[in-house]
């Protein structure tokens, strides 16, 4: 009987601490806050004023977005944190850069999504920076 109940005692700690993993912040890293600095001022450097001004900035965005997740992806699990708070501006970035490559983004559209990748890039950095 003991040993059953060592049994469950031990596999719900286990399973406990696989779900905890996903909740243990990341420490600080110089090359992420570098990189979410670039990654912020190009969101608020953005031009709409063409198309092909849009296609250069967003495709510099996804560059460097791109080069963010996969440094972080590259770290480790314990990286999970930053890579969620920085997958949804890849969506954003994505979606524009698809636009810009088709020549459909308008200059109203880029406008909208400049503000959203600001709020975004924001919120980022500001969680990055603040790690110890």
């Amino acid at each position: 009987m003991k040993k059953i109940l060592l049994i469950a005692v031990t596999s719900v700690a286990l399973t406990g601490c696989a779900a905890i993993e996903k909740w243990i912040p990341s420490f600080w890293d110089d090359n992420q806050s570098a990189k979410i600095i670039d990654i912020r001022l190009r969101a608020h450097n953005i031009q709409c004023d063409t198309v092909e001004i849009q296609k250069t900035h967003a495709d510099g965005l996804v560059k460097d977005i791109q080069w963010f997740l996969l440094y972080s992806e590259s770290k480790g699990a314990l990286q999970k944190d930053v890579i969620r708070l920085v997958e949804p501006m890849q969506q954003t970035v994505g979606d524009w850069a698809k636009r810009t490559a088709t020549g459909e983004a308008s200059k109203a559209y880029c406008e909208i999504k400049k503000k959203v990748i600001i709020v975004q890039a924001d919120k980022a950095a500001n969680s990055v920076l603040w790690r110890y």
